[in-house]
């Protein structure tokens, strides 16, 4: 790690910096889009031979045969993995549907005034493809993370794309109850999630993270088939006055251990934490060659001239992961993927166990929105009913806007039903002879 200082002789070289880690999410994808494009437009012209062919160039997937996975394989895992692993996937399904459910949006319809009723319907979308990575690390958390909110949801098809899936991956997969999984993974199977081919049906939406090749193809696709982020190598920013520089290190570690591309970074006033938390990196990450080299390219202890502006730097950020010292700091937070408060709250935790999704967003886009939810598979119907009493209310401001903006035909639309509303009108005459 490296430490760069707000104030003085460093000033300049720290705004630099600063600029750059704004800049940080585009700039790699692009050097990769050219490759990924000339993939993503292969598979979708090209269909199963075109994707057959990457997933044995790149997946090692020889036997097209082995590409759907059957549930007797998934079941087969789940009868082989240690029994206390099987209650810890458990523990956490419980742990992410508990906090899914309680995300949930909720349908209602209330009357805004006389003889207007207006709500909202809770709608879930088709089908959604979970992408689980698969490289370094066999992932079974990111299938909890992105099929549980899913099923919360009441999607009725999800399908699971992983190249190579390790076992707890699989039997995560029937632990779920999941039918549609292929061993498969990369820009292809973006493209065959997005497209479609004869071996795989194209779904609505597509979600989970990926490297910058899976990113790069769901941005390449995204006019097409929805998408949930742009989410790349991990992020993790501790912004703290009096934390603990071990712990502090240990996350930054932990989290830098997923990708050499992944920043890690402390922002302080304090000189002598970012001193010892750089002390406590190189110590902690000595026997960890990937969190070791993310650290020396990403790793940066950022030094600010006071509370204010270590806050606002961390604003600026907008990182994936942020730890605070205190619920106080809270107030202050306005751009992070999701927030761990303390020193007891460790950044793992998040990433298997507490609930919140750690699908999260990366690259800055904090700014827009928040990680993985519930909210990613609905849809927001609106709803609104007249009646008499709601059009004559309502209707005459309505005709004004209408004309106001010279759409005559909207006019003349509200106009129909108030002249049908009014008592003069002939239907409300009949109506009135009736009920006598």
């Amino acid at each position: 790690m490296k430490v760069i200082r707000t104030r003085g002789r460093g000033a300049r070289n720290a705004a630099a910096v600063l600029d750059a880690l704004e800049r940080r999410g585009g700039a790699a994808l692009d050097s990769v889009l050219p490759p990924v494009k000339r993939i993503v437009e292969r598979v979708r012209l090209g269909g199963d031979r075109a994707l057959f062919r990457y997933a044995a160039q790149f997946d090692g997937l020889q036997d097209a045969s082995r590409l759907r996975i059957e549930p007797l394989e998934m079941a087969e895992a789940w009868d082989a993995i240690d029994p206390s692993l099987r209650i810890a996937l458990r523990t956490a399904a419980g742990q992410i549907r508990a906090f899914a459910k309680r995300q949930l949006p909720r349908s209602w319809s209330r009357n805004s005034t006389s003889g207007l009723m207006v709500g909202q319907l809770v709608r879930p979308i088709g089908s959604v493809g979970c992408y689980v990575p698969s490289g370094r690390h066999p992932l079974p958390s990111t299938l909890l993370m992105t099929v549980i909110p899913a099923h919360v949801a009441g999607v009725e098809r999800i399908v699971v794309v992983s190249p190579n899936p390790a076992r707890e991956t699989l039997a995560t997969a029937h632990l779920l109850g999941i039918t549609e999984f292929y061993r498969v993974g990369g820009a292809h199977a973006i493209a065959a999630l997005a497209y479609g081919t004869r071996a795989i049906a194209p779904v609505d939406k597509i979600v989970g993270p990926g490297n910058l090749y899976v990113t790069a193809a769901k941005r390449l696709v995204a006019f097409d088939c929805a998408i949930d982020m742009l989410a790349g190598p991990t992020e993790i920013v501790v912004t703290s006055e009096h934390g603990d520089p071990a712990e502090i290190a240990a996350d930054l570690v932990a989290q830098a251990e997923h990708d050499p591309e992944a920043v890690a970074i402390l922002v302080t006033t304090r000189s002598e934490i970012a001193s010892q938390v750089i002390a406590e990196t190189r110590k902690q990450s000595r026997d960890n060659v990937i969190a070791r080299e993310a650290l020396s390219r990403n790793g940066i202890a950022i030094v600010a001239a006071d509370i204010q502006e270590a806050r606002a730097i961390t604003n600026r950020l907008a990182p994936e992961h942020l730890t605070v010292d205190s619920a106080d700091d809270l107030n202050w937070v306005s751009n992070a993927g999701s927030v761990f408060v303390g020193g007891w709250s460790a950044q793992p935790m998040g990433d298997y166990i507490s609930g919140p999704n750690h699908t999260l967003p990366t690259g800055g886009t904090a700014w827009l929105r928040g990680g993985l939810s519930v909210n990613d598979f609905v849809k927001l119907v609106t709803v609104q009913e007249y009646g008499k009493q709601g059009i004559r209310s309502l209707g005459p401001q309505a005709v004004l806007l209408a004309e106001a903006e010279g759409l005559t035909a909207h006019a003349e639309a509200i106009r129909m039903r108030l002249r049908k509303a009014s008592p003069r009108s002939r239907s409300g005459r009949l109506r009135r002879k009736e009920s006598k």
